[in-house]
């Protein structure tokens, strides 16, 4: 094991990477502009997955010598045009938009957990008591409903409260 180039290998690696980096986080940056706010919106599985992969390849543009700058954007464009036309084909279409994005769920109503949609979102009881907990409540029956968003977030509405009034937590997902 050649222990020298594990920490340094050339300075011409380094020379790309910052010259790469900062060429391929500008365009990314536009890129982003342009689309809109939704490219990065946490809204549905769909959005995850594209925010994950944008990452993945901007660090695969970064360190791979191998993936050109030109590449490395068109495959930055390719994620977020698909992400433009899923969102505006849902947007027109809710068979289409059932499909990519999941409905939220209800877990509990008027202090009493449901325990099949618990069991059908893989949430214990434990789970949402530390979700209420986290929102300040100490016990269930205090909470008039707490919802599984989209995005794997909770809403906890509290009982005593008007229903228009929702506190959102991302505990526990």
């Amino acid at each position: 094991m050649n222990w020298e180039e594990m920490f340094f290998q050339n300075w011409s690696g380094i020379v790309r990477t910052i010259i790469v980096g900062l060429l391929a986080y500008g365009f990314l940056v536009l890129s982003l502009r342009i689309s809109g706010k939704r490219t990065l919106a946490k809204l549905n599985a769909f959005d995850l997955v594209v925010t994950v992969a944008l990452g993945s390849t901007l660090a695969t543009i970064l360190l791979s010598e191998n993936v050109a700058l030109a590449e490395g954007a068109v495959a930055l464009l390719v994620l977020i045009t698909a992400q433009y036309l899923v969102a505006a084909v849902s947007v027109r279409s809710q068979r289409f938009a059932r499909i990519v994005r999941s409905e939220p769920t209800l877990l509990l109503r008027d202090g009493e957990p449901l325990a099949n949609a618990m069991r059908r979102e893989r949430v214990t009881r434990e789970e949402l008591e530390t979700v209420v907990r986290t929102e300040g409540q100490r016990e269930l029956a205090s909470i008039a409903a707490v919802i599984l968003e989209s995005d794997g977030s909770f809403s906890v509405i509290d009982g005593g409260r008007s229903s228009r009034e929702t506190r959102h937590s991302d505990a526990g997902r």
